[in-house]
């Protein structure tokens, strides 16, 4: 039985004046087209070849000897050579670019952006891609707690936050709480490995651990309250949206910076604001 998005070795069978026609050995009924163009000079009928089977711009069923970027049940990243009305098409090294669909997409792409997609068979036997990689990326990682990685998102959960493939291969969350800055689909970055889960997948973190930027931290608090001329309108008890609005941190790092600086003495906290010692 042919297989559509993937190579098989197939034996010649019959020579016609636009190319050689293919099957599986002990099954001469069932046959695919080589074209004329790509059939090697020395090829006799009986030798067998490694071919790639996907459907031409008619819809019909097609060899190739070319090996494309990816195949049926593979993680690629591929780019975007055309946006259309029904969706997008990728670049994946054949004549007929691979089928983006619109409802396969977890952002809108544009012409000659990379993304990471995992090619499949639709319903109707068409070969397409899709951005949704949550349930196909590898688990089987040999990385450990604090392994600093390079992740690449694919999707955002307003629940959960940024999933992410590691090395564009295996499965990782950064965690909606460790989201100490804005990410998007198609970003890339370095992240610290906070955990493994049973499972196998990485959660992740943006920021190292907190006694190693605690510094970094409270710096930052410094310049804010300086903003501010000294006085910042609000103390460590406020909700953590405003925290994050106007440090871009978690109320956690936030605290943490905070009690950073009182031990230095740099700092002065009442019930509504916070102030550099000596400013109010």
């Amino acid at each position: 039985m042919f297989e559509i998005g993937r190579r098989q070795n197939l034996t010649a069978v019959k020579t016609v004046d636009f190319g050689v026609y293919f099957s599986e050995e002990g099954n001469r009924e069932e046959r695919v087209l080589l074209p004329k163009k790509e059939v090697p000079k020395d090829l006799q009928i009986g030798d067998k070849l490694d071919l790639f089977l996907y459907k031409d711009s008619s819809d019909r069923l097609i060899a190739t000897t070319r090996i494309p970027k990816t195949a049926v049940g593979e993680i690629a990243l591929l780019s975007v050579s055309s946006v259309t009305k029904i969706g997008a098409f990728l670049n994946w090294g054949l004549e007929k670019d691979l089928f983006l669909p619109f409802k396969e997409q977890t952002k809108k792409v544009e012409v000659g952006e990379e993304v990471l997609v995992r090619a499949y068979t639709d319903k109707s036997d068409r070969l397409c891609a899709s951005m949704k990689l949550y349930k196909y990326l590898a688990t089987d990682s040999d990385y450990q707690k604090d392994d600093w990685v390079n992740a690449r998102v694919y999707e955002i959960s307003d629940n959960f936050g940024a999933f992410c493939a590691v090395d564009d291969k295996y499965s990782a969350l950064v965690p909606k709480k460790e989201l100490t800055r804005e990410l998007r689909v198609n970003d890339t970055f370095e992240a610290r490995v906070t955990g493994v889960l049973d499972d196998g997948r990485l959660n992740l973190a943006l920021r190292d651990k907190a006694y190693m930027t605690i510094d970094k931290d409270a710096d930052y608090v410094m310049y804010v309250i300086n903003s501010y001329d000294g006085v910042l309108p609000f103390n460590d008890k406020v909700s953590p949206e405003i925290i994050k609005r106007e440090c871009n941190m978690s109320k956690n790092q936030f605290k943490r910076a905070v009690g950073h600086l009182l031990k230095q003495g740099l700092i002065e906290i009442d019930e509504k604001v916070i102030y550099i010692k000596g400013r109010k």
